[in-house]
């Protein structure tokens, strides 16, 4: 046991690059085979991240599970010390649930993934990269590595969505899927570059030689002067918000969920936005503690920008991935608004809306790919009724609508409610505002939502405009992997405290670090 355990977190990036070689000296032809590959492989890794949630140790808290191998050495290169580049992996209390998010996403996926005929075998091998590189952003404590992580999480959504993904063309206006991952890459590059050279400054100021976020987190209040902090605080805000799906940067996001196959919009949607969110908290809030202070009221704008105008974007959708993904922008918005509260309830809510908003958007992705498979359209000015058609995806979208509006008892509302209470709380009387505008938000989304369930699943049909097949209801891995989404919707809702707990013991020292800068 103790083998495992001080091993189980590099597992979490090796699993997933093993699944990835197994598949590639696979023959093609045997595509049952691959399929049962990924299936055993992502299951593994699953149990893997529930172990790491269970291995960790509330009450101790800190960074827990370390793991470190030298990569490069910087002898000589700086006085103060010469430990390069080495792959030092940990987990907090805020990245063992981030794991824990990741390993439950992917094994869905592949189960999302079954319908899949055309050259399995590669968007498999590019599938497991994928998470190869998530897994080593959240468990990565050494900046140069986060970086590498980060880049080979989203270098394969190009692939993945320009070759398996679907077009878009819904009256007024045309979206390839070429389009769509190229506009993906492009500003994920752009929001790279920026990332990139906040990490380089970073580095040479700290006069460490290393980039392990341990040790410059103890230079941080002797090199770091309040301005440095602030260009780079906003050049990593900027950096990791794009991925976060932030306004104004946000539209490749929806031109990319609409396009994307199912699992992978459910990887996307479900982990990859939080990446983003992530990185703000792990570089920007951690190393940048009075920079992050300074613009914290900035984030607060942009965030609560992202939850109106993503709410109302959603209500004037008639696609329903373009409506599932409108509705991410407006709800990684409370993330951004949690995180910017600087309190400690904002601060965990954000962090359990990560959680509770990856297995949601995982739900409504699947979902809305099992629809798409049987009635060959996502318009939702034809689609009508199917609740009698499609009984168990009905069920499945209709928990994560509700989930989404945040009904009591789902893991939405315990998500949400602590940032409304942490906003209220935020600011004086601007966080009055700002928490008003945060319930508005949630106001227009039951809108929507509700409006959509009534029209879509429970309202009358016209069958001369719907396109069906034989095979209408889930197949017996979609519902398998809807049951577990639905589950733990459910247990996150009704008994929060295990996650709030670990969560809390995460944010703690980062609020207090930030906190402490002023």
């Amino acid at each position: 046991m103790d083998l495992i355990k001080e091993n189980i977190l590099i597992l979490t990036i090796l699993l997933p690059l093993i699944g990835a070689t197994l598949i590639f000296i696979t023959p093609g032809y045997l595509d049952n085979l691959v399929k049962y590959i990924a299936l055993i492989i992502s299951f593994v890794t699953f149990i893997i991240s529930i172990l790491i949630f269970i291995l960790y140790d509330i009450n101790s808290g800190g960074v827990q599970l370390l793991w470190d191998w030298e990569w490069l050495s910087l002898k000589g290169a700086w006085p103060l010390g010469d430990k390069g580049i080495t792959l030092n992996l940990g987990v907090d209390g805020i990245s063992v649930m981030m794991v824990l998010l990741t390993g439950i996403v992917m094994f869905t996926g592949v189960m999302a993934s079954w319908n899949i005929q055309n050259r399995s075998k590669d968007f498999f091998i590019l599938y497991f990269l994928l998470l190869a590189g998530v897994f080593g952003v959240f468990v990565s404590y050494d900046m140069f590595f986060f970086f590498l992580f980060y880049e080979l999480s989203v270098m394969p959504m190009f692939l993945l969505i320009g070759y398996w993904g679907s077009s878009s063309d819904f009256r007024t206006f045309s979206r390839t899927k070429e389009y769509a991952a190229m506009k993906l890459t492009l500003f994920l590059v752009a929001g790279s570059v920026l990332i990139w050279i906040a990490i380089i400054a970073i580095f040479v100021q700290a006069g460490l030689g290393s980039f392990n976020i341990l040790e410059i987190q103890k230079v941080v209040d002797d090199k770091f002067p309040l301005n440095f902090q602030q260009i780079n605080f906003f050049m990593i805000m900027i950096g990791f918000g794009i991925l976060a799906g932030m306004w104004p940067f946000h539209t490749w996001s929806p031109d990319g969920h609409v396009s994307a196959p199912t699992s992978v919009s459910m990887v996307h949607a479900g982990v990859l936005m939080k990446l983003g969110a992530f990185g703000i908290i792990r570089i920007g809030m951690t190393l940048l503690p009075e920079g992050a202070n300074s613009l914290m009221p900035l984030l607060m704008i942009l965030g609560c920008i992202n939850v109106i105008y993503g709410a109302f974007s959603a209500l004037g959708q008639t696609d329903l991935k373009y409506v599932v993904g409108y509705s991410s922008v407006s709800h990684m918005g409370y993330v951004l608004m949690g995180l910017a509260s600087m309190e400690l309830l904002g601060f965990t809510g954000a962090v359990y809306q990560m959680f509770s908003h990856g297995i949601m958007t995982a739900l409504f992705f699947l979902a809305v790919g099992a629809i798409y498979h049987s009635m060959h359209t996502r318009d939702t000015l034809i689609l009508k009724g199917i609740f009698k058609k499609m009984p168990y995806i009905s069920v499945f979208f209709v928990i994560a609508g509700l989930t989404s509006l945040g009904l009591p008892g789902l893991s939405g509302f315990a998500a949400e409610i602590l940032i409304f209470l942490g906003v209220f709380k935020s600011y004086g009387s601007l966080g009055i505002l700002f928490g008003s505008l945060a319930v508005i938000g949630a106001g227009i989304t039951a809108i929507y939502i509700l409006r959509l369930v009534s029209k879509v699943f429970f309202g009358v049909p016209d069958e001369n405009k719907q396109n069906t097949n034989n095979n209408l209801d889930a197949t017996r891995f979609e519902n398998t992997a809807g049951i577990i989404l639905v589950g733990l919707i459910l247990f996150a809702g009704l008994y929060p405290l295990p996650f709030i707990d670990m969560i809390t013991s995460g944010v703690t020292p980062i609020l207090s670090n930030v906190l402490g800068g002023l």
